[in-house]
């Protein structure tokens, strides 16, 4: 296990960054990539204006920040879709975890403990089975974008929204050929379950053991607590988890995507209900928000659990 986590902080990551950039703001996101805003002078100011709100949630809380940012669909082959090789890919990586050291500069001094995180989102579709690919085959695959985000300087890596354990042993294991920390994430389906079948716990200790237990720990996100709730059990494999982004509308995701417009949910019983989780599980102690959320839901986390 390797965490730049510390166990004495309460930490608050980032809120849903790309529904938030397409819904409130109205920035067009091909291939759902964030980092094209970097090329639109506007979008960076609104994207900066939302990691300040963020930020200031984490200041008044007391709550220290791992945040993430424009870089999940940074892996070759959605640059590459984009028109960017990984020369190409390399220094856009290098601007977005510039962005994240730059908006969050004026904090130091106001926040416990700042982590400065990369995306890593899985090679294929989130919301699908996660294809054939192999533990090898994702290894070498997400090693170039780990290596990206070593050089420019990230704190960690998340890998967000994977959904096949193979896909979740390779990455994790480029990360520690590169030396760099990395927290998994899984995502859970209707069934409460990885969409390519296994459950949570099957997905977990499988990973662990064929990394050798390299991740910092591991989560959830993109997942409502109507989904992950049934998944949740007091074996020791839990103790592992110490992260949940949660989805802020218990809506299927599919059908959420298909909406057009943002769904907010209730940010109060969300914030209940990740109150209630981090009660039961005192060592989960990085508490977030995935689509639809925003620094209202971040603010009801805070307000249940730090009391």
């Amino acid at each position: 296990m390797n965490t730049p986590i510390r166990d004495d902080i309460f930490y608050l990551t980032e809120a849903g960054t790309e529904t938030e950039v397409m819904y409130k703001f109205g920035h067009e996101l091909p291939h759902f990539a964030m980092f094209t805003l970097l090329e639109n002078p506007e979008a960076v100011g609104d994207v900066n204006a939302m990691y300040r709100r963020y930020l200031d949630v984490m200041a008044d809380a007391g709550a220290g920040a791992m945040i993430c940012g424009l870089d999940y669909r940074l892996s070759p082959d959605w640059a590459r879709l984009l028109g960017h090789d990984n020369e190409a890919l390399a220094e856009i990586q290098q601007r977005c975890i510039d962005l994240l050291h730059e908006v969050s500069a004026p904090y130091s001094d106001r926040i416990p403990h700042i982590l400065i995180g990369g995306c890593i989102g899985p090679r294929g579709d989130a919301y699908g089975k996660g294809g054939a690919i192999t533990a090898e085959e994702a290894e070498a695959y997400h090693a170039t974008q780990l290596a990206a985000l070593k050089a420019a300087g990230a704190d960690i890596a998340c890998a967000h929204t994977f959904n096949n354990i193979p896909e979740a042993i390779g990455v994790t294991r480029a990360a520690e050929r590169v030396g760099l920390p990395i927290a998994v994430y899984f995502s859970l389906d209707s069934r409460s379950r990885l969409n390519s079948g296994p459950s949570l716990r099957e997905a977990v200790e499988k990973t662990e053991v064929e990394t050798g237990g390299y991740a910092a720990f591991y989560g959830l996100n993109c997942s409502h607590p109507v989904e992950f709730e049934p998944a949740i059990d007091d074996g020791k494999w839990m103790a592992r988890m110490r992260s949940i982004r949660p989805n802020a509308s218990k809506m299927e995701k599919i059908a959420l995507c298909k909406l057009g417009h943002l769904e907010d949910g209730d940010p109060v019983e969300l914030g209940q209900q990740l109150g209630d989780l981090h009660r039961r599980f005192p060592h989960m102690n990085v508490l977030g928000g995935c689509c639809g959320t925003d620094e209202r839901h971040l603010r009801e986390i805070a307000r249940n659990v730090l009391v």
